[in-house]
């Protein structure tokens, strides 16, 4: 049995200012395709201006659209060699 170990890497940037953060995900797959994804968080007025949680909100909602597209990837290029539906949104 033989091991392969394959590596991806995701960048993330932001832009943010006093009320909105913005994150842009991006993953370069092994066959040169890209994924890109966005994901935002807003600052309400009232709460302490804390920019490490807004990055962090509007990169996980980066992510997890980086995520759906990915499955939906899969299973697309799934159902072109199989001939068949297959189920994106089950686990």
């Amino acid at each position: 049995m033989t091991h392969t170990i394959v590596g991806w890497h995701v960048e993330l940037e932001f832009q943010e200012d006093d009320q909105r953060t913005r994150a842009a995900a991006l993953v370069r797959l092994p066959d040169g395709s890209e994924v890109r994804a966005h994901g935002y968080a807003s600052r309400h007025r009232s709460d302490e201006n804390q920019p490490r949680v807004g990055e962090e909100i509007a990169a996980a909602r980066a992510l997890n659209e980086l995520a759906m597209q990915l499955l939906t990837k899969a299973h697309d290029e799934i159902d072109g060699a199989s001939g068949r539906t297959s189920h994106p949104l089950t686990q």
